[in-house]
């Protein structure tokens, strides 16, 4: 039947966007938050490139818009995609350990809110058959997807071979500018490795 796929595709649409209005009318944290809950999160099912960081600053729970912040200008370099293409391509989703704002701490942001991975996550990414590469952003979403949990961030993206569907990242927070400076092999070889990945999996339909 010509139709059977295009009624399966909405099917699929209408029951993640039923769920992704659930997670955004989420208050479970809410007493734990510094403002009112604002989950910012992206998924389409066409996604084939999934981004899972941290939580948003607090530019991003402004906007509402996902990475839209000098750490979201890192990160587009390092994929080599332009800001269009980043927030209009439905084969990037955008799915952060933390979906709301968890407030500042001492140096920085604080973590990601504990409980939101757990909740949320298997099931939104049970309505993204089509991922083949996860870009794991710091450390809090490595060490809920990888193992052993004693690597450090530094090991995990160092020895990373460019197989598997996990890409260990460090943040690209201004705040890493120490860490970048002291591992040059990050740039020389970790980038090109990830903008071989990613190109495929967002070349033109």
């Amino acid at each position: 039947m010509p139709g059977a796929g295009a009624s399966a595709h909405n099917g699929e649409m209408s029951l993640l966007s039923a769920l992704l209005a659930e997670v955004r009318d989420c208050h479970h944290c809410e007493d734990s938050l510094p403002l009112a809950p604002r989950p910012v999160l992206v998924a389409q099912p066409e996604a084939r490139l999934l981004i899972i960081g941290q939580a948003p600053g607090l530019k991003v729970h402004n906007s509402g818009i996902p990475w839209n912040d000098p750490s979201g200008d890192r990160l587009r370099s390092w994929l080599g995609i332009d800001r269009p293409q980043f927030y209009s391509d439905p084969r990037i989703a955008i799915v952060p350990m933390g979906f709301c704002y968890p407030g500042k701490g001492k140096s920085g942001d604080l973590p990601p809110r504990p409980e939101c991975a757990p909740r949320w996550h298997e099931r939104v990414l049970s309505f993204l058959p089509l991922v083949e590469l996860v870009l794991l952003i710091g450390q809090y979403a490595q060490r809920y997807y990888l193992s052993p949990p004693a690597l450090s961030l530094t090991e995990r993206v160092r020895d990373y071979d460019g197989q598997g569907r996990y890409f260990p990242l460090p943040h690209p927070s201004p705040r890493n500018q120490i860490w970048l400076k002291k591992n040059p092999w990050f740039e020389a070889q970790t980038l090109p490795l990830l903008r071989r990945r990613v190109a495929p999996l967002l070349e033109s339909l």
